[in-house]
Formats: structure tokens, sequence, C-alpha cells
């Protein structure tokens, strides 16, 4: 399933892009969650849009390398406990 990144990747204060509606998380993790997974993030986007731009006039920051590397680090360590 094709990303619903337009690339404008710039955070909200609740950590949701203002360009895609998704969660650091989400956007780090896309290309590993399944189809079905995909499909149940862009079934909440419409909801976050709303959000978001309510919020619109709040401050946005862009996504910093350590925000990356900390939502790389959460995912990887939610795998490892699910393996285990």
């Amino acid at each position: 399933m094709d990303s619903p990144c337009i690339a404008s990747c710039k955070l909200n204060s609740d950590k949701i892009c203002i360009g895609c509606y998704r969660l650091i998380e989400e956007i780090v993790d896309w290309n590993k969650r399944t189809d079905a997974e995909q499909l149940q993030i862009i079934n909440q986007l419409a909801e976050r849009k709303a959000l978001v731009d309510a919020q619109a006039h709040l401050p946005t920051s862009a996504i910093t390398q350590s925000e990356w590397q900390a939502a790389k680090a959460r995912l990887a360590l939610a795998r490892k406990m699910r393996l285990e």
C-alpha cells in the first residue's frame, strides 16, 4: 500500500505529522507494517486531520533525528517484547 506521505514532515504538539496525519512511529515503521495495519492507520487519518486542522494556529516542528531514532528504538523494543 502506498504511503500517505506528502513530504511535508512537521509534527504538532501531539506528535502528529501535519502533512500525512500519521504518528512518528507509524511513519518510521510504515514499510514494515502489513496491509491490514496500514489500512487501519489510513482509516484514522480523517479524524486526525480534523484534530490537526483545529490546532493549525499552534507551532509545529520538523521531525528531528533524535525523535526519529527514539521512535525506531521504541518500535524495536515493542517488537522484541512481543517475541518474548
